[in-house]
C-alpha cells in the first residue's frame, strides 16, 4: 500500500523575512560602499567587503548589538540560507574568470610566463609554509592540523587575483602594453595553481595527510583536467551548437550554468573544491570561441553588479577587527603582510629576468602581480569552512586581500611610467580602442 510522502516544511515566515533583510541591506550597503570606493581611486572591492565588515561584529555588532543579532543572527540554519546564494555568485564569478583566459597568450609568450609563473608561486609558496610552521598556534582552529595549515598560508600567500589584475590594467590602460598582456597570462596560471594546491590541503583536511590520499588526490586533480578537456569540452560543443540552432540566447545561457554548476559538483564529489570545477568549466567556455565567451557575458553584468559584492560583503561579515587588538594577531598581520608582499614582487620580478624581460618590465610584473583580491577571499572562505582558520586568521587575509589590491594601482603605475612603447603595443592599442 502506497503512503503519502510527507510535504518539506517550508521556510519558516520570520526566516525568510530575515534572509530578504539581509539580501537587500548587505547589497545596497555593498554597492554604495563600492561606488565609493571608486570614487576615492579604490577597486569596487574594497568598499563591498567593507560592508560587511561595517555590518558585522566589529561596527554594527557593537553599536546596536540587538538589532544585529536579530538581523545577522548566528545561527546556522539562517546563516546557510545566504552562504548559499552567495556561493553561487563566487562560482559564476569564477566561471567567467576563467572564460577571458587568453590561451594563445600564454601558449605565444610561455618561457616569459612560464619563469614569472613559477618564481611569482614557488618563492611566496615556500615562504608562506615557513610562516605557517612558525605562526602561532592560537592562529590555527581548534582540529587543523599543522601541516595543513602551513600548506593553507603557503596558498594563501601565493595566490594573484586574475580579475582584480585585469581590472587595474584595463583601468589604467595598460592591458595593451606587453607587460600587461604578461601580466594577465602569468596570473592565469597562478589562479590555477592556486585552486589546485586549495584542492590537496582541502584533502589534507577531509581524509588526513597520508601520502597515499595525497597521491591520490593529485590524481584526482589529473582526472578533473582530462575529464575537462575530453569529456566535458566536446559535451559543451554539441550542446552550445544545439541550442544555438534553438534560436533562444536563453537557452544557450541556460545551459552554460547548467555545465558550470554540474562541473563544479564533479570537483565537490571528489573532494576537491567546487570553485575549481568552475574554473575549469569556464576555461573549457573560452576554449569553444568568441561567440561562447560572448553568450556567458550576458550574465556577467548581473554577476559582477549583484552577485559578487553580495559574496564579498557576506565575506566581510566573518572579519573581527576586534582581533585586531590583540598583539600577537596585530603582529601576525603585519608579518603576514610584509612576508606576502616582498615574496611575490621578488617571485616576479625574478622569473620576469629569467625570463629575459628588462628591469623596468620585471618591476612591473612584480608589482602587478601582488593584487590578491577576489581570489584571496575565495581562499579565505574556504579555510574558514574547511576548519582550518580561526577568524582572527580570516581577517588577516582579507586584511591582506584588500591592502594588495589598494597597493597594486601605484606601484604598477609607477613602474611603467618609464616603459618605452613599442610599435606593437600602439597598435594592440588601436585595436582596443575599436572594439
Amino acid at each position: 500500500m502506497l503512503t503519502a510522502a510527507r510535504p518539506v516544511p517550508s521556510i519558516g515566515h520570520d526566516q525568510m523575512l530575515v534572509f530578504l533583510l539581509q539580501i537587500g541591506l548587505l547589497l545596497a550597503t555593498a554597492v554604495m560602499l563600492g561606488m565609493l570606493a571608486v570614487r576615492l581611486g579604490l577597486p569596487p572591492l574594497v568598499g563591498e567587503l567593507s560592508a560587511g565588515v561595517l555590518l558585522g561584529p566589529s561596527v554594527f555588532g557593537e553599536l546596536l548589538p540587538g538589532v544585529s543579532g536579530w538581523l545577522l543572527p548566528r545561527e546556522p540554519a539562517q546563516t546557510h540560507l545566504l552562504t548559499a546564494v552567495a556561493q553561487v555568485g563566487v562560482l559564476l564569478l569564477v566561471a567567467i574568470t576563467g572564460a577571458h583566459i587568453d590561451i594563445d597568450l600564454i601558449r605565444r609568450k610561455r618561457r616569459a610566463v612560464t619563469c614569472v609563473s613559477l618564481g611569482s608561486v614557488v618563492l611566496p609558496l615556500a615562504l608562506g609554509i615557513a610562516l605557517g610552521f612558525l605562526l602561532p598556534a592560537s592562529l590555527m582552529a581548534p582540529d587543523a592540523g599543522r601541516g595543513a595549515f602551513a600548506l593553507f598560508m603557503g596558498v594563501a600567500i601565493a595566490v594573484s587575483a586574475l580579475p582584480v589584475i585585469a581590472k587595474t590594467l584595463l583601468d589604467m590602460r595598460l592591458l595593451h602594453r606587453d607587460v600587461g598582456q604578461l601580466i594577465v597570462g602569468s596570473a592565469a596560471i597562478s589562479d590555477i595553481v592556486g585552486w589546485l594546491l586549495l584542492s590537496v590541503v582541502s584533502a589534507m583536511v577531509v581524509v588526513g595527510a597520508r601520502l597515499s590520499m595525497i597521491m591520490q588526490t593529485v590524481g584526482c586533480l589529473a582526472a578533473a583536467l582530462a575529464i575537462a578537456l575530453f569529456v566535458v569540452r566536446p559535451v559543451a560543443r554539441r550542446v552550445l551548437q544545439h541550442t544555438e540552432r534553438a534560436g533562444q540566447p536563453g537557452v544557450s545561457v541556460a545551459a552554460m550554468v547548467v555545465m558550470i554548476m554540474l562541473s563544479a559538483a564533479g570537483t565537490q564529489a571528489l573532494d576537491m573544491e567546487p570553485i575549481l570545477g568552475a574554473f575549469l568549466c569556464g576555461i573549457v567556455i573560452s576554449s569553444l570561441g568568441s561567440a561562447s565567451r560572448r553568450t556567458l557575458d550576458t550574465i556577467r553584468v548581473f554577476v559582477m553588479s549583484t552577485l559578487a559584492p553580495l559574496f564579498f560583503a557576506t565575506a566581510g561579515l566573518q572579519v573581527d577587527l576586534a582581533a585586531l587588538l590583540e598583539w600577537t594577531v596585530l603582529l601576525a598581520a603585519a608579518v603576514t603582510l610584509l612576508v606576502a608582499t616582498a615574496a611575490k614582487f621578488a617571485g616576479g620580478y625574478l622569473g620576469a629576468r629569467l625570463g629575459r624581460l628588462s628591469h623596468g618590465e620585471a618591476l612591473a610584473v612584480g608589482a602587478g602581480l601582488n593584487a590578491r583580491g577576489v581570489v584571496e577571499i575565495v581562499i579565505a572562505t574556504a579555510g574558514l569552512q574547511l576548519g582550518i582558520l580561526t577568524t582572527a586568521t580570516y581577517t588577516i587575509i582579507v586584511l591582506l586581500a584588500v591592502a594588495t589590491s589598494v597597493m597594486a594601482p601605484p606601484f604598477l603605475r609607477h613602474a611603467t611610467r618609464r616603459i618605452p612603447k613599442t610599435s606593437a603595443e600602439a597598435r594592440r592599442e588601436r585595436e582596443f580602442a575599436g572594439t
